[in-house]
This record gives C-alpha cells, structure tokens and sequence, in this order.
C-alpha cells in the first residue's frame, strides 16, 4: 500500500514538473503570436514552417538538429521549408530549393546546397552555378532548367516571399506553427529551445485539432 502511495505521488509530481516546464513558454517572452494569423494549405494537420536561406550560417546549423527533430514528430504534423527572401540571390536560393522539390531531388540537394554556400564558398548568384550543383547530383541539365525556369517554381517562389512577410519574419532560421505562431532564435534563447517551443506549441494545436474533431 505505502509503495503504491509512493508511486502515485511520483506520478503527480512527474506530471506537475512536466505542466510547469510547458507553463515556462510564454508568448510574447518566448514566442510570438501572428495576428493575423496564416491560413495553412493543410486543415487537418498542425502545420510548421522552417524559415531559411541557405547562405545562412545559423540555419546551416539548425538543419541537422531539424532533420533528427522532424522524425520524432507524429503523423499529424507536417514541417515545410520555406525559403526567405530579401534580396536577387536569395531569389536564385528560393527557385532552386523550390526545383529540388519539383524534381524530386530535394533530399540529394538539399544539404550540399548549404554546404556550397556555407563551407565551399561558393556564391551560387546565377542558373549556371545553381545548374552546376544539380548536374553533379544526376539531375540532367535541360530537366533542371526547364524546372527552374517554370511557372509553378516562380509560383511557389512568390508564395514563400508572401508567407514570410505575412509572417513578420526579421531573421532565419525561424520557425511558425500553423500559421499562428513565430518561434525565433532571440526570443528562444538557443536553436535547441526553438525545437522545444515548438513542440510546445504543435501539442497545443493538436488539442485544438482533436476537440475540433470531436465536436464535428
């Protein structure tokens, strides 16, 4: 009896740190609120967005940590990239990430895209260059400019650029959870608590999800 007294108080106790831990991310302290908030292009899923360039040092850092992040996620959530863009070079990063998806070679792509800009130095400021790199990964030439050069690409291009200033972005890497919330470095203290805000607030929309289904 007393070590099944002592094993509910464990219990109670475990589950009070775990609310207080989760009571500590305040928003306005570690994470912003967006208002208006973003309609998201999936309803029945809590959707998070990654803010990146891929000349960015601090992003080239947080993508390991948000590839090994993403596969502790449930089935429900769903994580995009979305590129920033402040500038012509940027634009050339956004339409080449944008390709990558298109083609369907993003994953081959994705993290020597980073590497070029972050650890070759190398600028990738034109087609060619961009071309270059996806020539060397087995994309044929002619498929990737085709690609980069397409309506649906530049689309989607334009689109990135809306969400993040829709958004309030003012950096990368930053994150936003189903277009109601920023989460970014400053205000999160580390990258590593950016993933913690994060899953904080994906369980926080999940609820919303599950009572919103439950009353339909």
């Amino acid at each position: 009896m007393f070590k099944q007294c002592v094993s509910t108080v464990v219990l109670v106790l475990a589950v009070t740190a775990s609310a207080l831990a989760q009571d500590t991310w305040k928003a306005g302290e570690d994470y912003d609120v967006i208002s208006p908030a973003i309609r998201t292009s999936e309803p029945d899923k809590v959707e998070v967005h990654e803010f990146f360039w891929y000349g960015c040092g601090h992003c080239y850092n947080f993508e390991p940590l948000v590839v090994q992040w993403k596969k502790t996620l449930p089935e429900d959530v769903v994580v995009k990239g979305s590129p920033a863009i402040w500038n012509k070079p940027m634009e050339l990063h956004a339409q080449a990430f944008y390709t990558a998806e298109v083609l369907g070679v993003l994953d081959d792509v994705h993290l020597p895209l980073f590497q070029a800009l972050n650890v070759d130095g190398k600028r990738l400021q034109s087609e060619k260059e961009i071309g270059n790199l996806f020539e060397k990964h087995g994309v044929d030439r002619e498929d990737f400019s085709k690609a980069f050069n397409s309506f649906g690409v530049g689309s989607m291009t334009r689109q990135a650029n809306a969400r993040a200033r829709a958004a309030k972005i003012t950096g990368t890497p930053e994150m936003m959870v189903n277009g109601k919330y920023r989460i970014t470095t400053r205000k999160a203290g580390s990258q590593a608590n950016m993933l913690k805000i994060a899953d904080f607030l994906i369980e926080k929309e999940r609820s919303v999800l599950t009572a919103s289904n439950a009353g339909s």
